[in-house]
């Protein structure tokens, strides 16, 4: 009789092929993890994303065309918080894409001294991170990196995606790419344009220099123009901090910077390996990424229930007190007139003095305390136009604080889900550039909750705003 069992070789053969179904998996989901444990622990140098930035697909014919302009703003903020660089970028994109030139992008820099990493309050982070690792475009994958051969890629406008139909705006390019075609650019120096009055006068509003600078770049011929690099920035950071910035908005809303401003595929895995943390009871699977039977989800649309918080701490408490001191403003794109909260900047202090009445104001709405928290989230909840269900915190703020936080929000009402940045499981690469994946949650929130002094908090309301969202789904603590 023919017996059908396994030899002892067989049996062997089969369990290592069920164990490796199983550790396989794993092991690619953690592969960063992996990865940094072989390495000593070092940041990420993202080799693949700036490799990929210097192959885009119009590259070769743009090395033969001569009609293809450029601008390359090599004075472009670095050394600074991603709200603060991006709000540059955004900037330099629109005068890029209004004078019909090619915007040339570069890293998203923190110490450009040339090192590959630097001491960051005791911790090593990247110098220099590929902008392509931030932004891109639409994606259906788990992770470019690994895929990549397989799928195509479409860009993002910022990083050298195409244009929308009808736009016939030369698509982004990179620095390395614009070095190569532009070997002796026409150098601008920003004073060639932007006077005293123009820089701190309030009353001259930002778009009065936004078009003296599209006649300064319309009456170059040259299709390469560099401003150079150690100049001011066209629209300083102080700008950004007063309502003269939203005269901008005419010319911001409407563009494909805005309008088609997307987060790149290593964001867009990081949303899908959490997706339970913002959307309650998601399907997350192990296996989604290597089945392709990934939730299908318009990443354009508001997330049905989600109030998402950002709560600022740390080192945030001094620069509040110093925001009191000054009697500083809210950033501009958080000061729509048709937004229902409301900043009044006090006229009885500033130049370093306030009194404690400011003081307090300026806390409370710069550094809420958790009972003011769970006050503000209370009322905003029962003025909503739609039902609020769950939160998600975007917050530095220690671990054991988020706890108690999150423990007084479950008290005050019954919420189907609490979450914090501090529950997010992401790799090793994703650490690096997490703040974006807080911005693409913020900005698909139902409503959103931010700190009227933050960049970031300002990024996303003008994204939301962009996308057509209800201004009343714009609150501030």
């Amino acid at each position: 009789m023919p017996s059908y069992g396994l030899t002892k070789r067989g049996t062997r053969f089969f369990f290592l092929a069920v164990i490796l179904c199983f550790v396989l998996p794993g092991i690619l989901y953690h592969r960063e993890a992996v990865r940094n444990y072989f390495t000593d622990h070092l940041p990420p140098l993202y080799e693949d994303y700036r490799g990929r930035e210097q192959k885009l697909e119009h590259y070769k014919e743009y090395e033969t065309r001569k009609d293809v302009k450029y601008l390359w703003s090599a004075n472009h903020a670095h050394s600074s918080g991603w709200g603060n660089v991006m709000q540059d970028y955004v900037m330099n994109g629109l005068l890029a894409h209004s004078t019909g030139r090619s915007f040339v992008f570069d890293d998203y820099i923190w110490n450009p001294d040339g090192s590959l990493f630097t001491d960051y309050n005791g911790h090593l982070i990247p110098s220099r991170i590929p902008l392509t690792a931030l932004l891109s475009g639409k994606y259906n994958i788990v992770d470019l990196r690994v895929y990549a051969p397989l799928t195509p890629i479409v860009l993002g406008v910022m990083v050298g995606g195409q244009m929308p139909p009808g736009d016939t705006t030369p698509r982004a390019v990179s620095k390395t790419f614009f070095n190569k075609v532009c070997p002796n650019p026409t150098l601008l120096q920003v004073g060639d344009v932007n006077d005293d009055r123009m820089r701190f006068d309030e009353d001259v509003p930002a778009s009065y220099i936004f078009e003296k600078w599209l006649e300064k770049f319309k009456s170059i011929e040259d299709p390469c123009v560099e401003i150079e690099s150690g100049n001011n920035a066209i629209f300083e950071y102080w700008i950004f901090g007063h309502k003269r910035m939203l005269s901008i908005w005419e010319y911001l809303k409407n563009s494909p910077v805005a309008t088609h401003w997307e987060w790149s595929p290593l964001i867009h895995d990081a949303y899908k390996r959490n997706r339970r943390i913002f959307v309650p009871n998601a399907r997350s699977s192990l296996f989604e990424g290597l089945t392709g039977l990934a939730t299908a989800e318009n990443y354009t649309n508001p997330i049905p229930g989600l109030l998402a918080l950002h709560v600022r701490r740390g080192d945030f408490q001094d620069h509040c007190i110093h925001l009191g001191k000054w009697s500083s403003n809210w950033n501009a794109f958080n000061m729509f007139p048709e937004f229902s909260d409301k900043f009044d900047r006090p006229t009885d202090g500033g130049w370093g003095e306030t009194s404690e009445k400011n003081m307090q104001m300026y806390m409370q709405r710069c550094f809420p305390t958790i009972e003011q928290i769970v006050q503000k989230v209370t009322q905003v909840r029962v003025e909503s136009e739609k039902p609020l269900t769950h939160i998600y915190i975007m917050t530095n703020g220690a671990t054991a604080w988020v706890q108690e936080l999150k423990g007084a929000l479950e008290s005050s009402g019954n919420w189907d889900q609490i979450k914090s940045s501090r529950d997010l499981d992401i790799t090793w690469e994703q650490k690096f550039v997490v703040q974006a994946l807080d911005m693409f949650v913020a900005q698909r929130s139902e409503v959103l909750i931010g700190n009227g002094w933050s960049s970031l908090t300002s990024n996303v309301v003008m994204l939301r705003m962009a996308r057509g969202l209800l201004p009343d789904s714009n609150r501030f603590w």
